[in-house]
């Protein structure tokens, strides 16, 4: 971080800001928007593209820039930010060709649309900053294959929880302990939440009630969680997580078993626990001496140890990250190869032939993380591609959705993307 502010000031004098485009102008979109416009040093934002203008256009009023440029095309958009304007746009893909944006913000939430933008942007050598979870737990590590052939960073953000957590871990594993697990704070989970349960609180805080509902039913945890499992080789000691209920986070060292932190690690959760949002990591040491100030310092008797950070702010937090991707090549979260975690598919409540699936934040399923060599030898449906799908046959609340039991939608880049990742992970060469 000190490194960072740094390097930005520099690039600051110098009058090279990185330049960032976002795609996207919902809840989070806006909240970037806002943060890039005061404008921090040595970041600019360029430009910002939503499906519907207008969005777009108020994301900045809110932002306080009353002047904006709308563009149609690429000379358009690079003339306008070598003039220092902030333009807006419906069409993503022109933020991608721009010689004047060195960093795309998927911000959209949706797989398909994400799949399309962010391929684009790798393939034009773009660096990648993600806010689209189901896009990173679904087909990250192949979108990673993309950025590395072309030599840019894809990366999570900083402030959402899977960059949160890599952090720590990444610190945590700096100072000398073997991080073992590591893991978000939760207040609720009940996985049969639907968007009319959830309607009203939704209202409330002007989010969706579909996203609202996979915060609350786990899917949005479940792909937090297998972001933060591809980027550190943590699996999960089952299917779900084990999720105990604590009071305090420090409670962690006794949650879960020892025999499995110590078998290659976990990413788990914990349920209630003050401070009630952030993140943990538990690391493992059993050097005596390192015992003897950590116990002196409050951490406790070892050899397990709770590292965490009490906070995660996306809108803030994803400065850095853009900084590190640009400046640095340094990716906040990055899978390290073979998928190790997924999210499978699962019935919320009993379903039918012929009907057809809702997706994520929806009334008939909930996603549930599962480690990946597992998913794939049961043939499990990825939950981020489960939007659309017809069922062909009758499934009984609780049970796992295979790509057996329903029809994919047809033409969807994801599931070319997903089948591509298959391929190169599970094939004979690469497995």
């Amino acid at each position: 971080m000190f490194i960072v502010d740094t390097a930005l000031e520099q690039r600051e004098k110098q009058g090279k800001p990185v330049r960032v485009g976002i795609v996207g102008a919902g809840y989070m979109g806006r909240g970037i928007a806002t943060q890039l416009l005061r404008p921090p040093s040595g970041i600019r934002l360029a430009a910002i593209s939503n499906r519907t203008l207008s969005k777009a256009e108020q994301a900045l009023r809110d932002g306080g820039l009353a002047e904006f440029k709308i563009i149609t095309s690429v000379a358009g958009l690079d003339e306008s930010v070598s003039r220092g304007e902030v333009c807006v746009t419906d069409n993503p893909l022109l933020l991608c060709d721009a010689e004047s944006i060195d960093v795309i913000i998927d911000a959209t939430s949706d797989l398909e649309t994400g799949a399309r933008v962010v391929l684009h942007a790798l393939e034009h050598k773009k660096h990648v900053v993600l806010l689209n979870a189901v896009l990173d737990a679904t087909i990250g590590p192949i979108l990673k294959t993309y950025a590395d052939r072309n030599n840019v960073v894809i990366t999570y953000t900083d402030g959402d929880e899977p960059g949160v957590a890599v952090n720590l871990f990444r610190f945590v594993k700096t100072m000398g302990f073997l991080p073992v697990a590591a893991g978000n704070l939760k207040g609720l989970l009940d996985p049969y939440r639907t968007p009319e349960t959830q309607k009203a609180f939704a209202e409330r805080v002007k989010q969706s009630a579909s996203m609202i509902t996979s915060f609350a039913d786990g899917t949005k945890l479940s792909m937090e969680c297998t972001i933060l499992a591809n980027s550190t080789g943590l699996g999960v000691g089952k299917r779900g997580m084990y999720g105990p209920k604590c009071a305090h986070v420090k409670e962690a060292l006794t949650l879960f078993p020892p025999e499995q932190l110590l078998n290659g690690g976990i990413v788990d959760f914990l349920i209630g626990a003050e401070p009630h949002t952030g993140v943990f990591v538990i690391g493992y040491s059993k050097d005596p001496v390192n015992a003897e100030y950590m116990n002196f310092f409050k951490m406790g008797d070892g050899p397990f140890y709770v590292f965490y950070t009490p906070f995660h702010l996306p809108q803030v937090q994803v400065i850095p990250t853009i900084a590190r991707a640009a400046l640095f090549h340094d990716a906040t979260t990055s899978p390290i190869g073979k998928p190790v975690c997924d999210v499978a598919t699962i019935a919320k409540r009993d379903l039918k032939a012929g009907e057809t699936l809702d997706g994520i934040g929806g009334f008939n399923c909930y996603g549930a993380i599962d480690n990946s060599d597992a998913a794939q030898k049961e043939n499990a449906l990825p939950m981020g591609l489960s939007e659309n799908c017809y069922l062909k046959r009758d499934i009984s609340k609780d049970q796992l959705i295979t790509y057996a039991d329903v029809e994919l939608p047809v033409g969807r880049l994801s599931d070319k993307l997903r089948a591509e990742q298959n391929q190169y992970f599970y094939s004979a060469v690469h497995a």
